[in-house]
Order: C-alpha cells, then sequence, then structure tokens
C-alpha cells in the first residue's frame, strides 16, 4: 500500500488491535460486543487491504506474523491517545455548568424549588440558570437547553412538550372569608385584580378581560388594578392577600400545593400555547443534556394531569 492512501477502515484496525492484544478472535469480540466471526471478517479485510498477513494460527494457536508485531504497538498507542482525548472531554463537558435559559417566572416558581432533586439525582452536572425573558439564539450562544412557551415551532432545535397550560384566578385563602368572601366571580368586583403586563394577546395568554367576559361577568373592569411586569411577581402579592391574580396551573402549582393560594372558582382557560424543551441537534444527546431532558421531562409528567 503506498503512504499516500487513505487509512484503512477504522473498525478493521481496533479488531485487528484487539485480537492481536489478546491473541484470541474470542475474547477481542468480547470486548467489542461482535462476534468472533465479525472480527475474523474485518482482519482479514484489513490483511486484504495492506496485502500482508498480520495474524496466523500455529497449532491452533492465534499468533502474530512479522508485520502483525510492527503495526500492533503503534496502534495500540494510538487507541490509546484517542481513549484518552474522548475521556478529557467527557471530563470538560461535564466540569463546565451546564446552562439552561429559562423564563424568569418559570424559573423562580416551577424549576429551581426542583433543581435540589436534580442535584441529588445528578450530583457531578453543575447548572448555570439564565433566567431571563430575552429569547436566547441556542444555535450561536453558549447555552445549552431552553425551555420557552409558545407553539412548539423552533427550526433547526429539538423540541419536546414538557407541561401543558391553563388560565385561573388564585388568591389568598383569607380572601375566600372577611367582609366581601369570594364564592362567584360577580365577588371580584370588590377585589383588587392584579394584571401582567405579557397578558395582553390572547393568543399568548389570556387577560382578566378575557376571563371575565369568559365568566360571564364582562361588566366589570377587567383593566383596573395593579400591573406588573412578571407573572411572579403578581402571584407573591396574591398570596399576602393583597389580591386576585390571573394565575396559570404550571407557575402557580407550588403555592396551590402549599395551600398559600386557592382557586376561587372552578373556570379555567386551557392554552393552545404551552412549556417546551429545546436544545440544539448536535447535542442533544450528549451525557448532561440527556440527563437533564430525561429529569425535567419526568418531573413534568409527574406535575401533569392525567391524560394532558
Amino acid at each position: 500500500m503506498r503512504p499516500d492512501r487513505p487509512l484503512p477502515s477504522l473498525n478493521a484496525l481496533r479488531a485487528f488491535e484487539a485480537a492481536g492484544r489478546h491473541l484470541s478472535f474470542t475474547r477481542a469480540a468480547q470486548e467489542l460486543h461482535v462476534t468472533p466471526a465479525a472480527v475474523g471478517q474485518q482482519v482479514r479485510a484489513l490483511e486484504s487491504t495492506l496485502d500482508t498477513r498480520l495474524l496466523q494460527r500455529v497449532n491452533r494457536t492465534l499468533v502474530l506474523t512479522e508485520a502483525g508485531h510492527a503495526l500492533l504497538p503503534g496502534l495500540g498507542d494510538a487507541f490509546q491517545r484517542l481513549n484518552q482525548a474522548v475521556q478529557d472531554f467527557r471530563r470538560r463537558d461535564l466540569e463546565r455548568p451546564l446552562t439552561v435559559t429559562v423564563p424568569p417566572s418559570f424559573a423562580a416558581t416551577w424549576l429551581v424549588p426542583r433543581l435540589t432533586a436534580f442535584r441529588r439525582h445528578c450530583p457531578d452536572i453543575e447548572v448555570r440558570i439564565d433566567a431571563s425573558n430575552r429569547l436566547v439564539d441556542l444555535l450561536t450562544e453558549d447555552v445549552d437547553i431552553g425551555i420557552r412557551y409558545g407553539a412548539g415551532q423552533y427550526p433547526g432545535l429539538h423540541a419536546e412538550r414538557l407541561l401543558h397550560e391553563e388560565a385561573f384566578p388564585v388568591c389568598s385563602p383569607a380572601l375566600l372569608e372577611g367582609e366581601h368572601p369570594l364564592r362567584t366571580p360577580e365577588d371580584l368586583r370588590y377585589h383588587e385584580l392584579l394584571h401582567v403586563d405579557d397578558a395582553v394577546s390572547t393568543d399568548f395568554w389570556p387577560n382578566w378581560e378575557v376571563w371575565l367576559h369568559c365568566a360571564g361577568v364582562g361588566h366589570l373592569a377587567g383593566r383596573k388594578g395593579l400591573q406588573f411586569s412578571d407573572t411572579g411577581m403578581a402571584l407573591q402579592m396574591a398570596v399576602k392577600g393583597r389580591g386576585v391574580a390571573l394565575g396559570s396551573r404550571v407557575l402557580a402549582s407550588g403555592d396551590l400545593a402549599a395551600g398559600r393560594l386557592v382557586r376561587p372558582f372552578d373556570l379555567g382557560m386551557s392554552m393552545d400555547f404551552a412549556y417546551w424543551l429545546v436544545c440544539p441537534l448536535a447535542v442533544t444527546d450528549t451525557p448532561r443534556v440527556l440527563a437533564f431532558r430525561e429529569w425535567v421531562m419526568g418531573e413534568a409528567r409527574a406535575d401533569q394531569p392525567e391524560g394532558r
């Protein structure tokens, strides 16, 4: 074979290296998770490419030829260096924080309270939460995973639906009692409505005007009340009994489970949009990203009502 010819098949080289090291097709096959026949076939293919015998049987024992003795040490050293390079890369990958970009409200109310469980599950993976409403470009920026609220159309990205959403009023249990207890939607006339600036598009998220209309009390003033730039702040005001927020099944789940908030009415509005987990296709199944994906999807399944 001329020196300038392409390298033989990497699989063939690996088969010969293992067989030459063990002097056994059977043990080489066990190491490579293939059959002894497959190892023999790869070795013969390599010998054909190099036009020389590398292994032969003498008294039913596999031995190296002179050419095999010359080739084996260099291959063993090369595969050792390849293995070390991969291990070094994996260690580097594990040492670098896994960056997750996520809306602030979702981070504060749903994701961050659960991260202790992820740390127990994967103690070697450091996580960095980038809580921002800025739409990060996962294909060009140094971010591994994104959680987005939308319709699930993310060209160039792997996308999995994480959680569906439903909007409904929430308030402190204290507002169910007192001078004007919340028993029907009409009773909202006596209470402060807490608004979120983002809730201006009925396709994206319903505002109070939409919900009041659906509840049959559209005559109530749906735009009066305190305004917030973030759903989490509105929910905290509701927890303190300062008004009624138009909360959500996902973002209010922790406060509802703890009894800090309650649903005064049964009427909820299911959203066409949902929370999606997205990541670049190139890193979808890398160990750190896969570990986080599997964990967060498991958390979402446990948090999802049956049938959704």
